[in-house]
């Protein structure tokens, strides 16, 4: 308690008697030997950083505050006129502020503090050439000085000038994607489809392909669509630009029944699938050549077309009301576009009406072909689309076809109308 006591009476002291302080060190010996030198009093009474100055992080376009604290800096002011406090930012050497005065030009810069104890480095607008170390300084003898980093961080966005823009390439060709972002920290860059379909990478189907760069060799027509790359380094928000590329191939068709039949007085529907883009021309002509119905054509009494497009594929039917004995015949469906034409024969031929006229049509399932068929007495007709099987052909005007085939049973009497079950035509031709 003495000890206590003595203690607390020098620091008085010292704190009343200036001139103490420039006197060399005594010795005050009370109960045991106790020393307590001038030096450490002075010291006790000089300004110092009551906590180190945090390291901040902030995103790019938003403000900033560095923070300092200083102890007895208003206490010592009384024995010493001039003590200050300064910001100075280190990479430069540049002054910032001293004392309550802001030093430098920067119009984003100001000062604050608090009863000569907290002082406050306001940085508005924080610009990626803020980054760096600030100094808080003290100008005791020798100096005193604290630093503090201010991380300056930027969400990623995308270099137009560097990234592709929407792409139409034809058929076989290779496609290169190129994607470039920048930020801080660096971005991490990958490509996805945006319909979430898998992408093949090195003879995998994967989800997600990382890396700036998006390589499609030998492009197909299933490939396209919307590509998007996305860009992300941990700071909100991640961006995404999305890239559509089209692929160009001459039209192609398949007819799920080459081969159709129908009694007078029925209504008869001819079906068929395009593919092609760009979109093409699509229309249904009689076997003279004579255009019936088209995308641009109304349908009338006699007729009605049906045509739904699905992306570069697109179903045709063509409805024909109240046959007559003239209706039976050859129809054409026809799709062309800039890059070839092709076309597919249905026949139409006539089939005994039923006994009843009110007789209705059922079904059956044939067991060895799984297939639908109609039974009007002993006769069957197929009702359903055929199993394909790719026969790979190859005209001599490089046009490509397939074929279905079927293996019936010699015991199954099927009606001679419709053995051709499911033919598929299909048809390439490429302007050069």
């Amino acid at each position: 308690m003495l000890i206590n006591l003595v203690s607390i009476l020098f620091i008085l002291l010292i704190h009343h008697s200036p001139a103490v302080l420039g006197k060399k060190s005594r010795t005050i010996e009370s109960n045991g030997i106790i020393n307590i030198k001038e030096d450490f009093a002075k010291e006790s009474l000089m300004p110092h950083f009551a906590e180190p100055i945090p390291n901040v992080t902030v995103t790019e376009g938003r403000d900033a505050l560095l923070a300092c604290v200083v102890e007895n800096l208003k206490g010592f002011k009384g024995l010493r006129i001039g003590w200050q406090v300064a910001w100075v930012r280190v990479d430069t050497q540049t002054i910032l502020s001293i004392h309550h005065n802001v030093i430098t030009q920067n119009p984003r810069i100001t000062l604050t503090y608090n009863d000569h104890r907290s002082w406050f480095l306001h940085i508005k607008n924080v610009q990626e050439s803020d980054r760096g170390w600030y100094m808080c300084q003290i100008n005791t003898d020798p100096m005193r000085s604290r630093q503090g980093y201010l991380q300056v961080v930027v969400p990623p966005s995308i270099i137009d000038k560097d990234t592709s823009t929407d792409l139409v390439v034809r058929e076989q060709a290779n496609v290169t994607l190129n994607c470039k972002a920048q930020g801080y920290p660096e971005p991490y860059v990958m490509w996805r489809r945006e319909d979430g379909a898998d992408l093949s990478f090195n003879g995998d189907n994967v989800n997600v392909i990382d890396g700036e760069t998006l390589y499609i060799t030998k492009v197909s027509r299933l490939h396209m669509g919307a590509y998007l790359c996305i860009a992300s380094n941990g700071v909100p928000p991640s961006i995404s630009k999305r890239v559509m590329l089209k692929v160009q191939f001459p039209p192609m068709l398949s007819i799920p029944n080459q081969l159709e039949g129908a009694y007078v007085g029925q209504d008869v529907n001819l079906e068929c699938h395009t593919e092609a883009f760009p979109a093409s021309i699509n229309y249904w002509t009689t076997e003279k050549g004579d255009m019936i119905v088209s995308d641009l054509l109304v349908s009338g009494e006699k007729y009605e077309a049906v045509s739904v497009d699905d992306g570069y594929r697109k179903y045709m039917m063509l409805k024909i009301r109240n046959v007559a004995k003239s209706d039976f015949g050859n129809y054409q469906c026809v799709a062309k576009n800039s890059l070839g034409e092709t076309d597919g024969l249905i026949k139409l031929d006539e089939i005994p009406a039923p006994a009843d006229p009110n007789e209705t049509l059922s079904t059956t399932e044939h067991p060895i072909l799984k297939k639908k068929y109609a039974a009007i007495g002993n006769q069957l007709f197929n009702t359903g689309v055929g199993e394909l099987k790719d026969t790979g052909s190859h005209n001599l005007n490089g046009s490509y076809g397939s074929s279905a085939e079927f293996s019936p049973s010699s015991s199954v009497a099927i009606h001679s109308y419709h053995l051709y079950l499911s033919i598929t035509v299909c048809c390439y031709l490429a302007v050069r």
